[in-house]
């Protein structure tokens, strides 16, 4: 009788602390295992992956591509019983329509060889099948316009490479290690990543220049342009500075290094390289960025009207299908509300997805969100759903498993996510970084104040199909996703139920340099 009573005493006092941090957030264990089951058992998480990726295709903001996207994610959306799914305008694009529906070039002199290439989105076309020299074009001042002057109408145009291709030993795929998950767990001092005055000028003066350069090439009417792009013959999905209203650029064209360099060694051998290309581009008229959206309401009477929002961006490059950057995050998105939804889950605030158009473009879904429903972006008055953001929890580092939260430097919810994070230990969800993270949506809300964040990620092969053609169904890591859907699952419930909405960072005078936005 001693020995079990020991026991029983031993067992509450061990187990007391967990059991009131437990009840202190309200953490509901049996749905939690409800989610796990749920998520990993039954996971439609393939099925996304395939209408997003190989179904879609690309899906350029702005292109028809897009378009598919967003209307296969709608209706997927009400498959699964979301409520009040809609695809909404979010912001006016500013640049016209675009999409690409003829890529070819091959080097035909010395020898024969067909490129992979991908054409930079918004430069026009080639008048058809062109054959003819190419022509090496080395402007790195001003003063190289003349030699050149006259010289290049009808031409293929080779700007020499900027970089060099160095041998990596390091894995092409790769997890965070526990030494550096440590590291990402200490609070970084001073604004990391924040380049020095003296960069942003060498900057502007390079941009300067090639804005010159393509003006100039465009004046002596050259036929197409090739631009060193990407490595093991991938070529790099980008764009030029193009808006509605200007003059259609020149075609470009992007070759992977070996390609490129491949030539540009012949050309500087005083050798002849002749080539033939085709490339058929369509512009059509500008264009809405949409978002996606669809949710399961809220059932509490008083907290019904508040919203705990997860998301990821929609659109993508035109390289490749937009899979790990970030088609990834848009099918965990969705297959967490599957889940709840699945399990009958009945959140207390309303926990609504949203896949965001125009993030590659500089963030305009979720920007034209905010500007909807959130704050003024003008006078940054605050609009009726300010009050009701609960929080946002975003996916965008490619489809590597999630090793934690970055909390912005918010560490007001720092004791909120280790209750919350504390029975996913198993899953090897345990790092709370206290830094910021950038590049993507999250940013948007975390500039008016409110609390945004993005999950720690492994990079698995993150860099390889990062805006190349390689940015397939591939890259998808399948049993990586599942696991996040499920983390994500728990996340948005918890703060759908929690009493009061997660805490915001409390409100500092802004210093001079602070006041332009940081996106």
């Amino acid at each position: 009788m001693k020995i079990r009573n020991l026991t029983s005493a031993l067992f509450v006092m061990f187990m007391l602390p967990a059991l009131l941090l437990a009840q202190s957030e309200n953490i509901d264990l049996g749905m939690i295992y409800k989610i796990k089951q749920e998520g990993l058992k039954y996971s439609q998480i393939e099925e996304l992956a395939f209408g997003l990726t190989d179904l879609t295709g690309p899906r350029l903001t702005g292109s028809t591509g897009m378009t598919r996207g967003n209307e296969w994610a709608k209706k997927k959306m009400e498959e699964l019983g979301f409520q009040n799914v809609k695809i909404e305008a979010a912001v006016n694009f500013g640049k016209p329509g675009w999409d690409n529906l003829k890529t070819y070039a091959a080097m035909t002199i010395p020898y024969y060889s067909n490129f992979a290439c991908n054409p930079v989105a918004w430069t026009g076309s080639t008048k058809g099948l062109i054959k003819g020299e190419v022509v090496l074009v080395d402007i790195k001042a001003e003063s190289d316009f003349e030699k050149f002057k006259g010289k290049l109408s009808g031409k293929i145009v080779l700007i020499p490479s900027t970089t060099t291709y160095e041998t990596s030993f390091e894995p092409l795929a790769s997890r965070y290690t526990d030494a550096q998950l440590e590291e990402m767990a200490k609070a970084s001092a001073g604004r990391s990543g924040r380049r020095p005055p003296m960069d942003f000028a060498q900057y502007a003066a390079m941009r300067a220049l090639r804005n010159k350069i393509s003006e100039f090439l465009s004046t002596e009417g050259v036929a197409v342009v090739l631009n060193s792009s990407g490595t093991f013959n991938v070529p790099r999905s980008n764009s030029v500075n193009y808006k509605t209203g200007d003059k259609e650029p020149v075609a470009q064209l992007n070759l992977p290094i070996e390609a490129h360099g491949r030539m540009e060694r012949i050309l500087k051998h005083n050798l002849p390289v002749e080539m033939e290309v085709e490339i058929t581009n369509k512009f059509f008229e500008s264009p809405t960025v949409y978002n996606v959206t669809g949710e399961i309401p809220g059932t509490d009477k008083l907290l019904k009207n508040e919203v705990v929002l997860i998301g990821a961006h929609i659109d993508s490059w035109h390289g490749g299908t937009g899979a790990a950057d970030n088609a990834s995050g848009c099918i965990v998105m969705m297959e967490a509300l599957r889940i709840l939804k699945a399990i009958d889950a009945a959140p207390k605030r309303t926990i609504r997805v949203a896949l965001w158009g125009g993030e590659e473009e500089g963030f305009l879904g979720s920007r034209g969100y905010s500007d909807k429903y959130l704050a003024d972006p003008e006078t940054k008055s605050h609009k009726a759903d300010f009050e009701k953001f609960a929080g946002y929890f975003n996916m965008d580092n490619g489809s590597g498993k999630y090793r934690g939260i970055y909390l912005q430097e918010n560490d007001l919810v720092r004791p909120v996510f280790e209750q919350w994070m504390a029975p996913l230990k198993d899953m090897g969800f345990t790092t709370i970084s206290p830094n910021n993270t950038g590049g993507t949506d999250h940013l948007t809300f975390n500039s008016l104040g409110l609390p945004g964040f993005q999950f720690i990620q492994d990079e698995i092969e993150y860099g390889r199909g990062y805006h190349t053609v390689m940015d397939t169904y591939e890259r998808l890591v399948m049993p990586d996703l599942k696991h996040n859907a499920v983390i994500t699952a728990i996340f948005a419930y918890n703060a759908a139920m929690r009493n009061v909405k997660l805490p915001s960072k409390p409100a500092m005078k802004p210093h001079a340099e602070e006041q332009r936005p940081r996106f």
